[in-house]
């Protein structure tokens, strides 16, 4: 069956067209396009028109994609800024009227789960790190904990200033160890960490000196602790403007990356791991999962407000 799949994320809007085949997904299209939905979640418990409009667009360009490549079943998931916003629901509701696609809210732990099962048998024995905008997903061994440890919420609340002064960063990584210490059982203890979605492929795409992003070469690519910690000390350094410019770094993820390094630092220091293996499979091939089990669409005329892009 061919579905489309849309993760509409904190920091980023991202489509996945596939032909599904029992827990086989193999990719047809996938894009990403950065909206920062969350931007202001954190302060104002609210969606703000602004980034509203940027993911209405984005939604407006997927759809007419999807429809071109004769998707036959239509899963749109919303995870931690909508999950924080007041808003929330009704903008779901929105994005339900106006596009056709099936919506759902997913809780902490539901956004854990489709995690796990988009990466696959390689997440059986491992930690599975999901560092999102507005949160981070830390599954192993059955325990599924979900943190507000994300790169666009901690940006907002510490990184001030450009380039982030020291004691900013400090201050962000002591909220994360402290985040860690307490929400994390002692008991967990994992050999080995599988890490999903931007922060850490990009970083993965940065320490292979990639001039153009290359999914093929950052999938399994091992991030070792010493790789991390250059990173972040070289894109802490930089001003944003500078940062946007860096080869390999996706400019509009330039804003949040540094806040996402300190948190993957703090995460791989707690655990005592020397390494995460990036993988380019993640939440957008378990929503693709999801979508082949939904039932057949009733045939009738496009939703009202169907492919306005604001």
């Amino acid at each position: 069956m061919r579905v489309a799949a849309i993760d509409l994320g904190t920091n980023t809007t991202r489509l996945l067209v596939a032909e599904v085949n029992a827990e086989r997904v193999e990719e047809i299209s996938r894009r990403t396009t950065i909206t920062r939905l969350g931007e202001g979640v954190d302060a104002r418990r609210r969606l703000l028109p602004l980034p509203i409009a940027r993911v209405r667009n984005a939604l407006s360009d997927y759809r007419r994609q999807l429809e071109a490549l004769g998707a036959e079943r239509m899963l749109a998931v919303a995870t931690s800024a909508v999950r924080d916003a007041e808003n929330g629901e009704a903008f779901l509701g929105e994005i339900e009227w106006s596009y056709g696609f099936t919506t759902r809210l997913l809780t902490g732990e539901e956004e854990a789960d489709l995690t796990v099962r988009g990466v696959g048998e390689g997440a059986a024995d491992a930690l599975v790190v999901d560092i999102g905008g507005g949160s981070t997903e830390l599954i192993a061994a059955g325990t599924r904990i979900s943190t507000e440890l994300g790169s666009v919420r901690l940006t907002e609340r510490f990184l001030a200033s450009d380039p982030p002064t020291e004691d900013e960063l400090d201050a962000l990584a002591a909220a994360a160890r402290s985040v860690l210490a307490e929400e994390v059982p002692e008991t967990l203890s994992p050999r080995r960490a599988i890490g999903v979605a931007g922060t850490i492929t990009s970083l993965a795409a940065l320490d292979l000196g990639l001039v153009e992003y290359d999914r093929d070469r950052v999938h399994g690519h091992r991030l070792g602790d010493a790789a991390v910690r250059a990173q972040l000390e070289r894109l802490a350094a930089l001003p944003l403007a500078e940062r946007r410019l860096v080869p390999g770094l996706e400019p509009e993820r330039a804003p949040v990356i540094v806040a996402g390094t300190v948190i993957l630092r703090e995460v791989m220091h707690h655990f005592g791991l020397a390494a995460v293996e990036a993988s380019e499979r993640d939440i957008l091939d378990g929503i693709a999962l999801e979508a082949a089990a939904l039932p057949e669409p009733v045939e009738g005329d496009a939703p009202p407000g169907a492919y306005t892009c604001c």
